[in-house]
């Protein structure tokens, strides 16, 4: 098993989270997304970012608007929807919960029991 393997896993897993947050903060524009996510060493490439946004809107959490640009064609700013804030709220929870787990399992510490 190959360790490169199972990190690209886990980046995949919460790329669509990390997304959602970004855009949670204002319109957002693709290139400057990729610009950040790669500043936070998500490595992310413009072939992974774009279909995900497409789901993103087709699935009714984006929506985006096309605004003139100074240098070059029309962009297109991305903004949730309010069924995306609602779903980015969940997945702040769920983010919370994961995280929550991992580190009890990493400490070795047992939770309280399963209900």
């Amino acid at each position: 098993m190959k360790l490169e393997n199972t990190q690209v896993q886990m980046r995949k897993g919460i790329l669509e989270f990390c997304i959602l947050e970004i855009i949670a903060r204002g319109e957002a524009y693709a290139s400057d997304m990729l610009e950040e996510l790669t500043s936070a060493r998500m490595i992310v490439v413009e072939g992974t970012l774009y279909p995900l946004l497409t789901r993103l809107k087709n699935a009714g959490l984006l929506d985006y608007v096309w605004k003139e640009s100074t240098s070059g064609p029309p962009r297109k700013y991305y903004t949730l929807t309010t069924d995306g804030r609602q779903f980015l709220e969940e997945l702040r929870d769920t983010w919370e919960e994961m995280a929550t787990s991992v580190g009890i399992i990493r400490k070795g510490r047992p939770g309280p029991p399963a209900s």
